[in-house]
């Protein structure tokens, strides 16, 4: 991929995502289209995305029993994702389902742990260690299960990526360096810069609100684009 940024483009307002996507297509590789697009926009919004010609990642984060992910998977081939994100605290079987119910040119990558939790969070759902050491215990069982890859902040994409060479590693939770208002980290806790997971081996760059919330979004994903 030769623009490993994907928009977030979770807009409650179909027309006004359609108008932002427009205006910064020629300067990201994908739009994610997360659970808040999806439950407003349905099969119809994603439709409307996929006119304009990029790669959809469909960020669902399925979460279930293995036959019920299966046929959630099924359920959306119509729609040619290139990407979708189960739960990897979903287990084993529910990824390997997952994967053998995915399209043949659909990446199944599993989110190993939400980009605005940290250590303390971890603590409060009953799960001792560091937030580190569970995304490293995540990306390990999802190897196993031989999906492609995960979901992990830039903060853990090094280490993942040393373990899983050939992992697709996809990262969210990204800011500018300059602490912008339009890239402040907002309820995301572990952060890091675009370059700096790139440059530790992200695959896909996830990156909604230093673009969306800019003052002037094309001007911000040609910024973004010209540090990678």
């Amino acid at each position: 991929m030769s623009n490993p940024i994907f928009l977030a483009l979770d807009l409650p307002r179909l027309d006004a995502a359609l108008a932002l996507a427009g205006k910064v297509r020629g300067h990201v590789g994908g739009m994610k289209l997360g659970l808040e697009f999806f439950c407003a926009h349905g099969h119809h919004g994603v439709h409307e995305v996929a006119q304009l010609g990029l790669p959809i990642f469909l960020d669902l984060k399925l979460h279930d029993i293995p036959n019920t992910v299966a046929r959630a998977m099924q359920s959306i081939h119509v729609l040619e994702p290139a990407i979708v994100t189960v739960h990897a605290s979903g287990g084993r079987a529910m990824m390997e389902d997952a994967k053998a119910a995915a399209g043949e040119h659909c990446k199944v990558v599993a989110v190993t742990m939400l980009t605005s939790m940290d250590d303390a969070d971890l603590a409060q759902t009953g799960i001792g260690g560091s937030a580190h050491d569970h995304v490293l215990r995540l990306a390990d069982l999802a190897q196993e299960a031989g999906i492609d890859g995960i979901v992990c902040s830039g903060q853990e994409v090094a280490a993942v990526h040393q373990r899983w060479k050939a992992g697709y590693l996809v990262v969210p939770g990204l800011r500018l360096p300059d602490g912008a208002t339009a890239g402040a980290s907002g309820d995301q806790k572990r952060v890091a810069t675009p370059r700096a997971a790139r440059d530790a081996g992200a695959s896909v760059l996830v990156i909604g609100r230093p673009i969306s919330r800019a003052a002037d979004p094309l001007a911000a994903a040609r910024a973004i684009e010209t540090t990678l």
